[in-house]
């Protein structure tokens, strides 16, 4: 029989497997003692890093404390680049990742300005930072590029090569990663914030993400404005990362490069305010970017809030109202079109008989306050960043904003302003009348004789008509041309133009955002404007709110409240208080400010006064008096309409100023609208915005404010 194992066989497997015992015991050791540390935090991947804490900016309320916007606190995310091109197939993963997002509804950050579909082009209005973006790319990358300015198709040809696409993919693929690989790249062109994949990511998406393990993925918490109301868009405005002239500036104040700052109305105009003082975190982060512990080294100080002089209720209704009323202009503007066009009658040119924007303005009359600010068409303020380029596209223009920035000529809603003139400088009193012929034929020799607006006003072409003898109330209920023609002529355009900017009148009205001073007829820019030099008859229709004068809404506004309230002007500044972070102390505290004061004896505010009375509620001014003349003495209206010309063959602009309580002014209002015909045709609305504030008054006089601050 033969042995299979003898002893020196034994013995040799018996020392082979005690050397790899002892082999795999030092190993052991040296993995889990000597280099076990090392180990663990290299397998747990265990990171720390310092990063800046946002600290949530200030809120935004009215005038009673409502909140109008204010922070939520929302979950971005970002990629990790050296994570992402470690995988196998970084591309891959990108397109994976942006599928995700489109399915659970969400959007992604892709800063490349070329059209999605193609032909691929450059998109049409690209912003600015999107234009700093590109340039800066471009110079990067000057060497690899076909061209300094290389067309759309060339970039991405090159985006191809360079960012390794695969042919494979289709044309759309690829401009996908390639927009998503230069939004990452560009960071390195130009000084900005980080690249966020997705802002404000819904919790389906981040978790799905997260389930799946994609590489290089993380998550991060932040803030977003949260918006409390649906109106004022154009007063709030919004915020957005900073562009580089916008780091440049804010950099001084040691705001961080991926700062949101304050781009538009109340956000940019209080930006000082309302930024907080970010804070400093040391954070513990395993492989999976899974935030395992933090350590605050500094702590974020948040912003102040701001509260505006503004009525969120009131300014809701008075968008309504215009909105609605513009609603029913347009319908009857509809059926005039067709009933004229089959008599042949219709004069207005394709497009340029629509009623093409508005603006409201509602001022407090013994502060200057605006309470109300609003301009149509409008906008959702909460999303004007993913629709911008949407609504710069937009007929009619809804990112302008007619309250502040638009300029149009008050027609004879100036007249007011002629009246105290010319009764202030002596050139008529209060009992003087003057015969209105119809036709100022003072300057018929020199081929200028101007009509009054009653000439043609007869049932035939040849039947002319004149309002008789007029003192200046009656002239102002009439709004009759030729008294101020009359008035006008004997002044003179100097004394006019410094009494108008004593109004102020083409000038600042102090609010603190963005608004245009507009134009006071005279002679010095006269030429600027039309091309020609200053003659006579520019005075005689300066007098009536035409030549070349051009006024906000807002001025108008705040010229009928220092008519109100006998010649004191205020600034029309929108801040009301500015309260620390927590309500607790006081930053800032508006007082009234006076800018200037029409110094006139009050016999002449009165005979002016009477006569805007008069429009609103003399049965010879039917067309307006109806929507006033049931009024209560608590809420009896003082008026005056004007209508501007436009040109032949467009329907003239509309324009109305009105304060009430006629007694006891509370608040003021002018209200343009362009194309809007008549002046009379904005009454209707004007009287539902009265009703408006004192319905409201009465139950916000009552009821209890959401915060502190009642005025």
């Amino acid at each position: 029989m033969n042995k299979s194992f003898t002893k020196g066989r034994v013995w040799t497997l018996v020392l082979l497997l005690a050397l790899i015992l002892i082999i795999y015991v030092v190993f052991l050791y040296q993995l889990q003692i000597v280099q076990g540390e090392e180990y663990y935090n290299r397998a747990s991947e265990i990171s720390e890093k310092e990063v800046s804490v946002t600290a949530a900016r200030g809120a935004i309320l009215d005038r009673f404390g409502r909140v109008l916007v204010s922070n939520k606190e929302c979950y971005n995310l970002s990629i990790d680049t050296d994570k992402l091109f470690a995988s196998e197939d970084p591309n891959g993963t990108l397109l994976q990742l942006v599928a995700l997002v489109q399915e659970y509804g969400d959007s992604y950050t892709d800063d490349l300005p070329i059209t999605k579909q193609p032909p691929f082009e450059y998109v049409e209005n690209m912003t600015a930072i999107q234009r700093t973006m590109l340039e800066a790319y471009f110079e990067r990358h000057r060497d690899g590029l076909p061209s300094d300015y290389p067309t759309a198709v060339e970039l991405l040809s090159y985006m191809r090569t360079r960012y390794d696409i695969d042919n494979s993919y289709s044309a759309e693929d690829m401009r996908t990663i390639a927009g998503l690989r230069y939004s990452i790249n560009v960071r390195y062109a130009i000084n900005t914030a980080d690249y966020v994949f997705v802002q404000d990511a819904s919790m389906k998406l981040t978790t799905s993400i997260m389930e799946q393990k994609l590489a290089g993925i993380q998550v991060s918490r932040a803030y977003v404005r949260n918006y409390g109301t649906e109106y004022a868009a154009h007063l709030l405005g919004y915020v957005g990362l900073m562009t580089q002239e916008e780091y440049e500036k804010y950099s001084l104040y040691n705001y961080s490069v991926d700062a949101m700052v304050g781009k538009d109305g109340v956000e940019y105009a209080f930006e000082n305010y309302l930024h907080g003082k970010d804070g400093l975190v040391r954070e513990y982060r395993n492989s999976a970017g899974t935030i395992l512990g933090t350590e605050y080294l500094e702590e974020p100080e948040p912003g102040n809030n701001v509260y505006l002089t503004l009525d969120i209720a009131l300014q809701e209704q008075v968008e309504r109202i215009l909105a609605n009323g513009i609603e029913v202009l347009m319908r009857e503007r509809r059926n005039e079109k067709i009933t004229e066009e089959e008599k042949g009658d219709w004069k207005f040119k394709e497009g340029y008989w629509e009623i093409s924007g508005a603006g409201v303005a509602v001022v407090k009359v013994d502060t200057g306050e605006p309470l109300a600010l609003a301009s149509w068409p409008t906008y959702d303020v909460a999303n004007v960043i993913e629709k911008y380029a949407e609504l710069l596209e937009a007929p009619n223009a809804p990112l302008f904003n007619r309250t502040l920035m638009g300029a149009y000529a008050p027609g004879s809603a100036f007249k007011p302003c002629t009246a105290m003139a010319a009764l202030t400088h002596g050139i008529i009193n209060s009992e003087d009348r003057i015969k209105c012929d119809g036709i100022f034929a003072k300057y018929a020799a020199d081929g200028y004789a101007p009509e009054c607006w009653i000439w043609r006003a007869g049932k035939t072409p040849k039947e002319h008509l004149t309002h008789g003898e007029l003192n200046v109330t009656e002239a102002l209920l009439h709004s009759c041309n030729y008294f101020f023609y009359t008035v006008g002529d004997k002044l003179n355009i100097d004394p006019l133009e410094a009494f108008a900017r004593q109004f102020g009148l083409g000038e600042h009205t102090g609010i603190e955002l963005t608004e245009t001073v507009g134009n006071m007829s005279n002679r010095r820019n006269h030429s600027d404007y039309t091309g020609t030099e200053w003659r006579q008859g520019d005075t005689l229709q300066a007098a009536i709110g035409q030549s070349d004068s051009i006024f906000s809404p807002l001025q108008l506004a705040e010229y009928c409240a220092t008519i109100a309230n006998g010649g004191e002007r205020h600034s029309a500044s929108v801040l009301n208080e500015v309260r620390s972070f927590d309500y607790s102390d006081s930053v800032f505290t508006r007082k009234t400010e006076v800018l200037g004061v029409v110094d006139s004896p009050s016999f002449n505010w009165e005979v002016v006064q009477a006569g805007m009375k008069e429009v609103a509620n003399s049965p010879q001014n039917e067309s307006v008096s109806k929507y006033f003349v049931d009024l209560p003495n608590s809420r009896r209206t003082a008026a005056k309409t004007g209508t501007a010309q436009k040109g032949e063959n467009i329907v003239n602009d509309a324009i109305f100023i009105a304060y009430a309580p006629f007694d006891k002014p509370e608040i003021a209002i002018a209200m343009v609208i362009e194309r809007g015909k008549a002046g009379a045709n904005c009454a209707f609305m004007v009287r539902q915005i009265i009703d408006a504030y004192f319905n409201i008054k009465s139950y916000t006089d009552t009821s209890e404010p959401e915060m502190a601050l009642l005025k």
